[in-house]
């Protein structure tokens, strides 16, 4: 059975006689076409935000369950029943993809509101809004025995690893085998090959100083969600004022995080690893607030500029 899917003009959401007319294309897509369309955009690793009526009381212009699925770029697949309450419908898409959060929305349909929107109904509806997310990706430049323990932690949580080191001897898959793409390149040029976007972890934890300046300056430039730097304060503030002096701006180390992880007290590779990563979930969670420690760095950028939000 095919059904009409709707695609939506973000700028015109509601028109004064029939909110109908402003929907745009009218095309034709069943349920399953839905889910299957939710797997395309996971494996593209694209965002997308799942809208389904899970109540309803009178009457309602869709049945129980009835399904909307809004992408990223605005376009959605199904109906929740049209009208301005739809409309809300996908702003609350829009911001269930950004804050990652799932949502309830109530809407009381009186006979003047259906008949204003075109729609013979009234009646209660809910709608429950749910993020459809990709995997998270974290990107470890630095093969060592730190970079191997946060992979091994990360992918065990479910994040896509991507490690990367400029020694083929350490850079491999015998060393990485739960690593979706391991790959052995120069630090300052390592990360040109990965795709990454500003929900991605990109973690520093290689060899030595030399090193780690050059994977953070390349790092610096990709916009990621996270940039972690390992290393003792008197580290961070070296490579922080060397960048600084080569002319990288101060809103470029916005999102950078150093030291890693959260404050558990941890030694080891494996200790080391589980802070990191209990760091990432935090952020993914909103949960998170810059240590002391991590506080320091940003209070090195206050010389160029105002304090970096936390």
């Amino acid at each position: 059975m095919l059904l009409r899917y709707r695609f939506w003009e973000p700028k015109s959401f509601c028109s004064e006689t029939n909110s109908l007319t402003c929907l745009g294309v009218l095309s034709i897509m069943s349920s399953m076409d839905i889910y299957e369309e939710i797997v395309r955009l996971r494996r593209l690793g694209a965002k997308a935000a799942l809208a389904t009526i899970v109540r309803r009381v009178g009457s309602t212009p869709r049945k129980d369950h009835a399904k909307m699925l809004v992408r990223q770029d605005g376009t959605s697949v199904g109906t929740v029943g049209g009208g301005c309450a739809e409309a809300e419908v996908w702003q609350a898409a829009k911001g269930v993809m950004d804050s990652g959060r799932p949502k309830v929305l109530k809407f009381e349909l009186t006979e003047d509101d259906a008949e204003k929107d075109g729609l013979v109904c009234g009646g209660t509806v809910e709608v429950f809004v749910e993020p459809i997310l990709p995997d998270p990706q974290v990107v470890i430049l630095g093969a060592g025995h730190l970079g191997q323990a946060i992979a091994e932690a990360s992918h065990r949580v479910g994040f896509k690893v991507i490690v990367l080191d400029d020694r083929e001897s350490f850079a491999n898959k015998d060393r990485f085998p739960q690593a979706e793409q391991v790959a052995a390149a120069p630090f300052e040029t390592a990360l040109d090959s990965v795709k990454v976007n500003p929900d991605s972890f990109v973690l520093v934890v290689t060899r030595g100083h030399k090193y780690d300046q050059l994977a953070l300056e390349n790092a610096l430039k990709t916009g990621a969600r996270y940039i972690g730097l390992v290393g003792s304060r008197r580290k961070i503030q070296i490579i922080v004022q060397n960048l600084l002096n080569k002319g990288i701006p101060a809103e470029a180390f916005r999102n950078l995080y150093a030291p890693i992880g959260l404050e558990i007290g941890s030694e080891t590779p494996e200790e080391i690893a589980i802070s990191v990563v209990a760091e990432f979930l935090a952020i993914i969670k909103g949960l998170h607030k810059r240590s002391h420690k991590q506080r320091f760095a940003m209070e090195l950028l206050k010389e160029v500029r105002a304090p970096v939000e936390n």
